[in-house]
């Protein structure tokens, strides 16, 4: 994966620390009056970022706790467990999961946070088998995916 340049943003003082993953879920309402909405608000809704660099000016926010920092940060791959057959690095694939067993013990790499069912991903990393076997039989890969 080529390393990609760092985009300036806000978050939360207190959640303001290098190698935090997050998804990025949206604006909300409380923040519109505010002069910094489109500096907290320049991310991609769904999409999961690494912090990279925090920096030490500090904003009022009437959301977080004790104000907001900016911060560098990447876009992240998401882990996820897919079918063997596809799990090819640098492919480019449609997302889709056809099992909802919600007490499997991989529903929540079946099921990542961050992907959407049927949107396409590169698949930048194939990192090995499933960590516990698939109930429905089914011979999956845990891989590393970046929306295309």
């Amino acid at each position: 994966m080529a390393d990609a340049k760092p985009k300036v943003t806000l978050i939360g003082k207190e959640l303001a620390k290098n190698g935090l993953e997050f998804i990025y879920e949206g604006t909300i309402d409380e923040c519109t009056p505010c002069r910094l909405n489109k500096a907290c608000n320049n991310l991609l809704k769904g999409r999961r970022y690494r912090i990279v660099g925090v920096r030490p000016t500090g904003h009022p926010c009437l959301v977080h706790l004790n104000g907001a920092c900016a911060v560098e940060v990447i876009e992240s791959p998401t882990p996820a467990l897919i079918s063997a057959d596809m799990a090819i690095r640098h492919t480019k694939i449609q997302f889709e999961c056809s099992c909802n067993r919600e007490d499997c013990p991989n529903y929540a790499l079946c099921h990542p946070d961050g992907i959407r069912e049927q949107h396409k991903y590169t698949i930048v990393d194939v990192l090995g088998a499933a960590p516990e076997h698939c109930e429905k039989g089914r011979t999956l890969h845990l891989v590393e995916l970046m929306p295309v």
